[in-house]
């Protein structure tokens, strides 16, 4: 497929920690977190810029911690760590792939990663290696999914792509109810208002602010990461009307 049908030049990826356990319940799968990486490089090869959000539910959730009796701001730490290992994991994989990767980290952790640096980042993007930004926002009481809206906004980004393992949003979890039904194209406004769980309602906030769109797409499989660079319509398009 040559490069001239590519639709977007720079996207960020915004992956949640629990697609990386695949089907066990918490910990890092060898094989998913492969299977990712090779999809990562085939849209790498298109000459696309990628930079990844991770979250870090595999291993930790802050909100758990919180639930279980733990203050918030010391059990959301906790989790900004687990994003940097999940990060570390899948550089390894990346650069298996031949893919040169660089992890920025909002918390510094000079001997692992690099600070993240705004123009930085810029740079490596466009040197086309790909950027995974590490530990949120830095600060409790945000999640990696207001840290994904806000790393596209500063590093310019088309559009985020919020993967899943399902097609799109539905009107309910299609795994437990099998008769929701898919929506193709949604408004900020619709998710806040039918609290649909794209992302969190700061996040969407963020992007409605600066109509900043978002796609829902399945990652599971193969090659739809692929397609959706390509501009076939799959997901669900969250965006301003119109």
């Amino acid at each position: 497929m040559s490069e001239g049908k590519v639709r977007y030049k720079r996207v960020l990826l915004k992956l949640s920690g629990e697609a990386l356990a695949g089907d066990k319940t918490s910990g890092i799968s060898t094989d998913v977190i492969q299977r990712i990486a090779a999809e990562i490089r085939g849209v790498h090869e298109l000459g696309v810029e990628v930079a990844i959000v991770l979250g870090g539910g595999n291993i930790f959730r802050g909100i758990a911690g919180t639930a279980a009796g733990m203050e918030r701001a010391s059990s959301d730490y906790m989790g900004m760590l687990a994003t940097v290992i999940n990060s570390l994991a899948l550089q390894d994989c990346l650069e298996k792939e031949n893919v040169y990767t660089r992890v920025m980290s909002a918390i510094e952790m000079h001997q692992l990663c690099e600070a993240y640096i705004r123009r930085r980042a810029m740079r490596h993007l466009e040197k086309k290696r790909v950027v995974i930004f590490a530990a949120g926002t830095g600060n409790p009481y945000f999640t990696t999914d207001t840290a994904a809206s806000l790393r596209a906004m500063e590093i310019g980004s088309e559009i985020i792509l919020k993967a899943t393992r399902v097609d799109g949003v539905y009107s309910a979890d299609p795994l437990l109810h099998p008769e929701a039904t898919m929506f193709k194209s949604l408004t900020y406004l619709d998710v806040l208002q039918k609290n649909l769980k794209v992302m969190d309602s700061t996040a969407i906030s963020l992007c409605m602010d600066h109509s900043l769109p978002i796609l829902v797409f399945n990652l599971n499989i193969p090659g739809n990461f692929r397609r959706v660079i390509l501009g076939e319509p799959l997901g669900t398009i969250v965006r301003s009307e119109g």
